[in-house]
This record gives C-alpha cells, structure tokens and sequence, in this order.
C-alpha cells in the first residue's frame, strides 16, 4: 500500500469532501477555489496583494460576507458556525454536496453583464460591459449573504435556515432568490443601455 492512499483526505468541518465538486462555467473555475481547508480560516493571509482573494477557498469567502455588517463585523468564529449549521441544513434539504450547491448558487448568481457611466461632451451615457470574472464571484457572493442577511432580519427564521435557503434557491436558478433576481435586474438594465 502506497504511502498517499492512507493520508487521510481533508474535509471541511470534517464531513464535507471538496474531491468531485466542479466548477462548470469555465471563466469562473480560475476564481473559485476548492482546495480543501478543514475550517475556512486563513487569517487574513491574502489582503493587502492585488487579486490574492482568488487564492482564498470559496466556503472561506462566503464567511467573510457574512461578517460584513457593524455589529457582526470581525466575529468570524461566528460566521463559520452559521456557514457550518447552513450546509447541514442544505445537505438535509436536497442530499448533495453542500460545497456542489454553493458552487452551483455562485454561477447561478453571477452577472455577466452590467453597466457603466461614459460622458461626450458633458452628457452622460451608460453603455453596457461585460463582467470580469472576479467581479461576477464577489457580487454573486455579496448578493447570497445579503439575501440571506435581509430574509432573516425580523423573521422567525435563523441568520443559518435563511442562508441555507438562499443558497438553495440561487443553486436551482429559482427567481426567489435574492441574488438571482438581483442579477436578472442587472442583465437586465445592461441589454436596455446597449
């Protein structure tokens, strides 16, 4: 038996295998990272370089957006939880690779299109332009922790079963979602400006 079949493989948070999760958009796969992480907790090793967060495994980035509002700003042990409770839920919900769906909820997610300001002779247009990969990630992420943060404020619902069903519903393209319907209406605006 050779020396790398009993290296035991790495799951995050011991349970979740990032072996056959794909990305299928393939300008995305460079800007989604799944190399396996046990807790997604790098300790910040990627700022202050330019395009370093693409380095940066994707369940990590996800944790990061959550942490985003002031009172939950910095509580990372905290993100991590309701990231970890949310898979479990999503894993419950449609017997999947949690990583898969979240996979499939960024590309569902991410706009390809968006618009910009171009001024000629001090009038202003906007003209339609195409997303940069790195970009279409952070929006797509930025849009699922918003979704799931604007769905549990004052509601029944925990930060956690919100994240899980925002997650869900952007991974089956469902118009529901709050990520999904905010890239519709970005596309949207984008083909009218062409």
């Amino acid at each position: 038996m050779s020396e790398k079949s009993r290296e035991p493989e790495i799951l995050l948070f011991g349970k979740w295998s990032f072996k056959d999760v794909k990305v299928d958009d393939p300008g995305l796969v460079r800007y989604i990272n799944l190399k396996p992480v046990f807790i997604p907790h790098s300790g910040g090793r990627h700022e202050h370089q330019r395009f370093k967060k693409s380095e940066v495994n994707i369940v990590e980035r996800l944790v990061n957006q959550l942490m985003r509002p002031g009172k939950n700003a910095g509580k990372k042990a905290k993100a991590i939880q309701i990231v970890k409770n949310a898979f479990e839920i999503i894993h419950l919900k449609t017997g999947e690779n949690p990583i898969q769906v979240l996979v499939r909820a960024i590309q569902n997610a991410a706009p390809c299109e968006d618009t910009t300001r171009i001024s000629y002779g001090g009038i202003i247009y906007h003209v339609a332009v195409d997303v940069s990969p790195q970009r279409r990630v952070d929006l797509a992420l930025r849009w699922i922790a918003e979704g799931a943060r604007k769905a549990a404020f004052s509601n029944i619902k925990t930060i956690d079963e919100c994240l899980a069903d925002e997650i869900i519903l952007a991974a089956n393209r469902d118009s529901k979602s709050y990520a999904v319907a905010k890239r519709n209406e970005q596309e949207r605006i984008a083909l009218a400006s062409r």
